[in-house]
């Protein structure tokens, strides 16, 4: 979910800033917004990214989408089933020097399919990933790069959202490696740095380098489970690293890792270079989702308490993505996600694009609680995008918007 996270060649993305906005953007003209489409920012590096986080995290908490952002998201696809970023003329057709990715088109496959009403959007778009499957099983951010942890999870989970079996899907056919043999290969052993951790890619010497960024989205992946999460019941036992060949004990690996990251700071840093280290958000929420999905969600509380008292600020940057974020994160671990340290996400994510179809009613406050629902609009998108291949290694909005390269605990 932090998310248009891509590796140096490959992504020329845009980045949230956690601090102060760059004065030199100051004067950038205000982008022209499509109708239907979430957030106010320019949406050409995650355009269909932040707007499939916004259907699927209001889909969670049984908000009906308004037709419109539906639309808009289905008009986003090319002829062959795939996805870019974005599309500025959706009218003209898909050619070459339109950059399709696996992210945009995995995410789009995992919102509407829990809408509903899509199975031939989906269907084609889910023929075109496998066609572009590497012979190791994964996918690469885009189409014939080298399969990373990120881009091969998030294809599992639209995989798992249209009915197939992640673990069948294989470029060769029977016998051939599937999604979960990658993400094996990238997992780390029990011993040494980053015990149980998995890496984001091999370096150019093969070795792998544990990234807490990776291991969230490879928890997730490597269960079978998608953008969205799923939180059984916590399994009441604190995880450990245990020589794994298998995607579940990989998963719990990793779930081990995230737990000790976690447990200094309540949070994950990411770090620019020549910068101090600065809280990381969007990937505290990943690890929040992860562990919750790994059946530790009792583990991750402290996270998700200190994502409640301090992500505000951060989340009226990122807007819709980050709401996003921060309602499933929240939602897998039961926290209200309609008095969330005061704030109904909710209501401000539905602030940032066009009125819902309908929404669900909310309860009321816990008489006596001094958390009350802001009822007040708040659409406080103001996000300022620094874009360049030289700085998305930094800090970003999930499985998308954030450096995956980055140094992580």
């Amino acid at each position: 979910m932090n998310v248009v996270r891509r590796s140096a060649a490959a992504l020329a993305a845009a980045t949230v800033v956690l601090g102060a906005a760059v004065p030199a953007m100051a004067a950038t003209p205000a982008p022209s917004i499509p109708e239907g489409l979430y957030g106010s920012t320019d949406p050409k590096y995650d355009g269909v990214w932040r707007q499939s986080l916004a259907l699927l995290a209001q889909d969670t908490v049984g908000v009906k989408p308004a037709a419109t952002a539906v639309d808009w998201l289905v008009g986003q696809q090319c002829a062959n089933g795939s996805f870019a970023a974005f599309r500025a003329d959706a009218a003209k057709a898909c050619d070459a020097k339109v950059a399709v990715d696996t992210n945009s088109t995995a995410a789009a496959v995992q919102a509407l399919a829990a809408l509903g009403g899509h199975d031939s959007a989906t269907g084609k778009a889910v023929t075109w990933l496998k066609s572009v499957q590497n012979k190791d099983g994964g996918w690469g951010y885009a189409p014939g790069g080298a399969s990373d942890a990120n881009s091969t999870s998030v294809v599992i989970g639209a995989l798992a959202a249209v009915g197939e079996k992640p673990g069948e899907v294989t470029k060769d056919g029977k016998g051939g490696k599937s999604p979960y043999d990658t993400l094996l290969a990238l997992a780390l052993p029990c011993d040494g740095d980053g015990a149980g951790a998995f890496a984001y890619q091999p370096d150019k010497k093969g070795k792998l380098a544990a990234n807490a960024d990776a291991t969230a989205a490879a928890v997730v992946g490597a269960l079978g489970k998608g953008l969205a999460g799923d939180a059984p019941k916590p399994t009441d036992t604190k995880p450990t690293c245990k020589k794994a060949v298998d995607p579940e004990p990989a998963a719990q690996n990793g779930a081990a890792y995230l737990v000790k990251a976690l447990a200094k700071d309540k949070h994950l840093t990411s770090t620019l270079a020549g910068a101090k280290p600065q809280p990381d958000y969007g990937n505290t929420a990943d690890a929040v989702l992860a562990l919750a999905t790994a059946g530790q969600g009792d583990k991750a509380a402290d996270a998700m308490r200190w994502l409640e008292s301090n992500s505000k600020a951060w989340a009226q940057q990122g807007g819709p993505a980050a709401y996003a974020q921060l309602i499933l994160a929240a939602h897998a671990e039961t926290f209200d996600v309609h008095d969330f340290g005061g704030q109904d996400l909710v209501k401000l994510l539905n602030a940032t694009g066009p009125k819902p179809a309908s929404v669900p009613a909310t309860a009321s406050p816990t008489p006596g609680d001094s958390n009350k629902v802001d009822t007040k609009d708040d659409s406080g998108v103001s996000v300022w995008w620094i874009i360049g291949v030289g700085l998305v290694g930094g800090i970003g909005v999930g499985f998308l918007i954030s450096g995956r390269k980055k140094k992580q605990p």
